[in-house]
């Protein structure tokens, strides 16, 4: 099942996401439906707010990204915590599908370390760099309340407020179907 899209303005893409557990209903499934809701989407990784859902769980999809080393995965992460975060900061234009028509420059660290617990809750532990760390720390950002344009500064923030605030009444026209805030 495809599940339309939250946009900007949703409050729960500003909540902070509550843990899975064990006894969530088919959790599989759900976990299927965001995988087959991100590609329709054209997106790369996708969290559970952004199908209206405040639970702490996100997948990605990162094997199309010719830059990454070694390869890019295909993952979901379950109740993720990231335990650290390394290396350089590094500048990339970054868009989400919660901001359609939105795409800005966000610095982010190089590498991070992330644990989690997959579908069938096996903790992991795992070190990740490059374009796939980066798709982490974007939709781990999601689990905690927070959207790239937050790393943005104000000038950046006052220029794009038409915008996010066009996204928020609807006012956009994605390949997907989005979930309009308060309809």
């Amino acid at each position: 099942m495809i599940y339309p899209v939250t946009v900007f303005g949703d409050p729960v893409l500003r909540k902070k996401a509550e843990p899975i557990t064990k006894d969530f209903v088919d959790l599989k499934e759900f976990v299927q439906n965001m995988f087959e809701t991100m590609y329709n989407s054209d997106g790369v990784g996708l969290a559970a707010p952004q199908v209206g859902q405040a639970v702490r769980i996100f997948v990605l999809d990162t094997t199309h990204n010719e830059e990454d080393e070694p390869a890019g995965i295909i993952k979901a992460f379950i109740n993720p915590v990231i335990v650290e975060k390394s290396g350089d900061d590094w500048v990339m234009n970054e868009g989400c599908l919660s901001l359609p028509e939105i795409r800005e420059d966000v610095i982010r660290p190089e590498t991070v370390r992330i644990k989690y617990v997959d579908e069938n809750f096996n903790e992991h532990e795992e070190e990740y760099s490059g374009f796939t760390s980066r798709v982490i720390q974007h939709e781990y950002d999601h689990l905690e309340g927070v959207m790239f344009v937050d790393y943005l500064n104000p000038l950046k923030k006052r220029i794009l407020k038409s915008k996010l605030t066009a996204i928020s009444k609807g006012k956009v026209l994605p390949k997907y179907r989005i979930r309009i805030p308060g309809k």
